[in-house]
C-alpha cells in the first residue's frame, strides 16, 4: 500500500490555518443564525416605539390570536427563509433604522398614521416580489377550503397568475386601501378627524411646515 504524501506546500502552518479558519467560519455561521433569530422577534422589532404603534393592531388580529394556537411573529411574515436571504433582509431593513433616527418623528402617533400608507405599499410590493413566500410557510394554497363552498376553487383556478398579497392584505396592521384606489387627501382628512386636528394640518406636517401635536397615544 502506497503511503499518502501531502504536497510540499501543505505544511503544519497551512493545516493549522485551515482548521482555525474552519472553526471561525462555523462560529460566524452560528452567530449569524442567532442574530437573525433574535432580530426577527416581536420583542426586538417593538424596541422602537414607532413599531409598537404598528404592533397594536397586530395583537388584535387572528395572526396573533389564532384559534389553532399558532402565532405568526414579525419575522415569520417579514423575514425571508434561509440564512443568506434572512441576513440580506436585515441588512436592507437597516434603512428603516436610518429613517427612525434621522427621518420624521415616527414615534408620534399622528406622523406614524400619516406615513402608514407608504409603509403598507412598500410591504405589499415586498411580498409580491417574493411571491408571498413567507405566507406560504404556514398556508398551503392548494388545500385552503375555508367556509365558503367555492373557496378551494378560488385558491386554485381563480388564483392563477396571482400571489397571496394580491387579495389578502389589511389582515394584521392598520387598514390601508389598495394603492390603485388610495387617495392621499382623503387619508389626510381621516387622520385629522381621528386626532381632532385642524383641516390642512396633515399636509403641513408631511411637508415639515408644522410640528405634530405632542401625543403619546391616540386621542379619541
Amino acid at each position: 500500500m502506497n503511503k499518502f504524501i501531502a504536497p510540499e506546500f501543505v505544511s503544519r502552518r497551512v493545516v493549522f490555518a485551515l482548521v482555525v479558519s474552519g472553526l471561525f467560519g462555523m462560529l460566524f455561521v452560528f452567530m449569524l443564525i442567532e442574530f437573525d433569530h433574535q432580530t426577527s422577534t416581536e420583542a426586538f422589532c417593538t424596541t422602537c416605539h414607532s413599531m409598537e404603534l404598528v404592533a397594536e393592531p397586530y395583537r388584535q388580529s387572528v395572526h396573533y390570536n389564532s384559534p389553532s394556537g399558532i402565532r405568526a411573529s414579525c419575522g415569520d411574515c417579514h423575514v425571508s427563509e434561509g440564512l443568506i436571504a434572512a441576513t440580506l433582509d436585515h441588512i436592507i431593513g437597516a434603512k428603516d433604522l436610518y429613517k427612525q433616527l434621522f427621518g420624521p418623528d415616527y414615534d408620534n402617533p399622528v406622523v406614524n398614521a400619516l406615513h402608514a400608507p407608504d409603509a403598507a405599499f412598500a410591504a405589499r410590493q415586498w411580498f409580491k416580489d417574493r411571491d408571498s413566500a413567507t405566507c406560504r410557510r404556514c398556508h398551503t394554497q392548494e388545500i385552503i377550503s375555508g367556509r365558503r363552498a367555492d373557496t378551494l376553487e378560488i385558491h386554485s383556478e381563480g388564483a392563477k397568475g396571482k400571489t397571496c398579497i394580491d387579495c389578502h392584505y389589511n389582515l394584521v396592521h392598520r387598514h390601508v386601501p389598495g394603492q390603485q384606489v388610495f387617495k392621499r387627501e382623503a387619508w389626510n382628512r381621516m387622520i385629522e378627524e381621528e386626532y381632532k386636528l385642524e383641516p390642512g394640518t396633515a399636509e403641513k406636517i408631511l411637508k415639515g411646515e408644522a410640528a405634530p401635536p405632542a401625543l403619546t397615544q391616540k386621542e379619541n
